[in-house]
């Protein structure tokens, strides 16, 4: 998968609402995340809900977990959020040469 394909993978797992809630309550919880039920209490999810939109922020790279003991850690995996957002805005304001064809439409 080149990265154009990771990208979209990524973007496409927070195209939907409860998924982008739970993505940044475990932004703000940080590096520490959160157990799926400290996830539940902050947004008040039902847990199959959850479990199925967590699963594909996990599968898209967006979100890792982590066993600890009996409980599953979820936590952002930051670098991949920090790529997503450079790629997004890495051509910002560099305009278009004279001469080359406008490739965005």
């Amino acid at each position: 998968m080149n990265q154009t394909q990771l990208i979209a993978r990524a973007l496409a797992s927070l195209g939907h609402e409860a998924r982008l809630q739970i993505f940044r309550v475990l932004v703000k919880a940080g590096h520490n995340g959160l157990t799926v039920s400290q996830i539940a209490a902050h947004l008040g999810l039902p847990a199959s809900t959850q479990a199925h939109h967590l699963r594909m922020l996990v599968d898209a790279g967006m979100v890792v977990q982590t066993k600890q003991g009996r409980e599953v850690i979820n936590t952002v995996d930051f670098n991949r959020m920090n790529s997503v957002i450079g790629f997004l805005s890495e051509e910002c304001c560099k305009g278009f040469a004279a001469d080359s064809a406008d490739t965005a439409a």
